[in-house]
């Protein structure tokens, strides 16, 4: 297998508005990212991803951009970041940044242009329809709900939207539209950035003839149908061959409704087109019947599943990207751990230990690594992220679901539990502002804050820099291959990884609230012991304590 930087490093997620604010305007900014690189230096990672920080109306929190090379004056100036990109490599930290190009915001001055008359220049640089019947050109959703089409006085026309409506698809059907993206990342990675994530990208190519899709049991065609589309790997390819193979970068697609078989050309081990992809199977198994609103937790025996299947389909053909947490995602406490104060640090923990030990590449998402939890809503007038706000509005609207039935589902799976802002001390505003948040803290904050954890030996905190540096140290645990054992067990979690030079290492992960007892195999008894979330306990005498996890080298 290839190894490269990106395979062994470590990501971490910051979300910029809730990270750290610097001027306290109550919204995080890059010079507060800047005075917190030393705390990210003293976990480890190695790579930051950058949410969006351009210039946006802020229709969906920085993924509509006006201007790809200007930054959001609530972050700063383009000075702030280049400062930011200086500290951080002298420290050994890349920084990755958000490229958003399946849309623009409708306030881009490519848009401005477009709309203005159906023979302008830039016309085609999205996607616009004749109305059919009278209405919409087809059946397609928003994924914020609603139709994915707006019409336009102006012009008479609808645009496409599989996001908000101030959110056009930009057409990559035309060259221009090519070419003019490519030459705006050849830019950032001129500046020097280290590579992009690059958002809802398996959307950018359009089915051909825009055909109605199925409904799904929803109100309108699922939009997730345009993954995949007819000529994605070929723009991916001539962005690889225009921009990213000229330079030393690490590139990740999220990628909606992928499979493993499409990962694979995603990310293939030639390196045509992409370092890894995010694919979101393991994400849905809390999901309910009104998309992913719902107040169930992840089942483990399907996640085991899901797991191991890309972590042995993509082995030696494609790269894992490891994550359970992000900006879109509740927190995974709350979804696969406990809550419970006397359960939450050890559950947080032993969720770490089984993601962290697989082959793939692990993102942290800000305060993951504190085990921070859901926020606990009581309205609606608390959210701040359109997707659940329309969600809300919608279903209730339009369903008949009652209010008292839809509001917990929306509070356990809201995007807004990601963005309440860093919990970094117990003093006022969790010290992540001194004015008003633009989003409610979590009430916890004065018990989970890095302030406490940094002083505590057994804290969340100290347990994720050593998994940290187990990676940074073990060639096994960043390429072996990996085996689940015990896949139809319901509380446990158990995984081998291996070399074929016989190097063999032996991952327990307990997700229960009560004992279980396990054998473990004898070539690992007298084993060196990597890790454990408990520590003191003897992990070898066959007994599991409560989310209890060890990890243990055939030695």
């Amino acid at each position: 297998m290839k190894k490269t930087w990106w395979k062994e490093s470590v990501v971490y997620q910051i979300y910029p508005r809730s990270f750290a604010d610097s001027n306290g305007d109550g919204i995080g900014d890059l010079a507060g990212i800047t005075g917190k690189l030393d705390y990210l230096k003293e976990l480890g990672i190695d790579v930051i991803w950058l949410s969006p920080v351009y210039q946006s109306p802020e229709a969906d929190n920085g993924y509509d951009i006006s201007d790809y090379r200007a930054i959001n004056p609530k972050f700063g100036t383009m000075e702030d970041f280049d400062r930011l990109l200086s500290e951080a490599h002298a420290r050994g930290i890349r920084i990755v940044m958000d490229l958003v190009v399946n849309h623009t915001s409708d306030e881009h001055a490519w848009f401005v242009e477009s709309r203005k008359s159906r023979t302008n220049p830039k016309r085609d640089y999205y996607i616009w329809h004749d109305p059919v019947d009278g209405h919409e050109p087809n059946n397609w959703g928003s994924c914020f709900s609603g139709p994915a089409w707006q019409y336009d006085e102006t012009t008479g026309q609808y645009y496409l939207h599989l996001f908000h409506k101030k959110q056009p698809d930009l057409n990559w059907a035309n060259p221009a539209v090519r070419d003019a993206v490519f030459d705006m990342m050849d830019w950032w990675c001129r500046k020097g950035i280290d590579g992009f994530r690059m958002d809802v990208i398996s959307l950018i190519s359009k089915p051909d003839g825009l055909p109605d899709f199925p409904t799904d049991g929803g109100l309108y065609g699922g939009w997730y149908h345009c993954a995949n589309g007819p000529h994605v790997h070929e723009y991916l390819q001539e962005m690889n061959r225009r921009v990213l193979s000229k330079y030393d970068l690490m590139t990740v697609g999220e990628c909606s409704a992928t499979t493993i078989e499409t990962s694979k050309q995603y990310a293939n081990s030639e390196g045509t087109e992409l370092s890894m992809t995010f694919s979101f199977d393991h994400m849905g198994l809390d999901g309910g019947k009104d998309y992913k609103w719902s107040t169930k937790r992840i089942p483990l025996v399907p996640l085991k599943k899901v797991m191991s299947d890309w972590q042995t389909g993509l082995d030696g053909k494609a790269w894992n990207s490891l994550f359970y947490c992000n900006h879109d995602q509740p927190r995974i406490v709350d979804r696969l751990g406990s809550t419970d104060p006397k359960y939450r640090a050890v559950s947080a923990k032993c969720i770490a230990t089984s993601l962290h030990l697989m082959q793939g590449t692990p993102y942290i998402y800000e305060g993951e690594e504190l085990g921070m939890t859901n926020y606990p809503f009581r309205s609606i007038d608390e959210f701040r992220d359109v997707e659940s706000i329309n969600a809300f509005k919608e279903l209730t609207e339009k369903t008949g679901i009652s209010m008292e039935e839809l509001f917990p589902k929306i509070a356990a799976k809201s995007r807004d539990n990601a963005r309440t802002p860093m919990q970094w001390n117990a003093g006022p505003g969790a010290g992540f502002t001194t004015g008003t948040p633009w989003i409610g803290i979590n009430p916890n904050y004065t018990e989970i804050n890095v302030e406490s954890e940094l002083k505590d030996p057994d804290s969340v905190f100290h347990y994720y820099q050593k998994l940290i540096r187990l990676r940074h140290e073990s060639e096994l645990i960043c390429y072996g291959h990996f085996e689940l054992l015990l896949p139809d067990d319901p509380d446990l979690f158990v995984y081998r990884r291996y070399l074929e030079d016989g190097r063999e290492l032996l991952t327990v992960c307990n997700f229960a609230e009560h004992g279980r007892t396990l054998e473990i195999p004898e070539r690992f008894r007298d084993g060196r012991v990597l890790i454990q979330d408990i520590p003191g306990h003897d992990v070898k005498d066959g007994t599991l304590k409560p989310y209890e996890a060890y990890v243990i080298e055939k030695v």
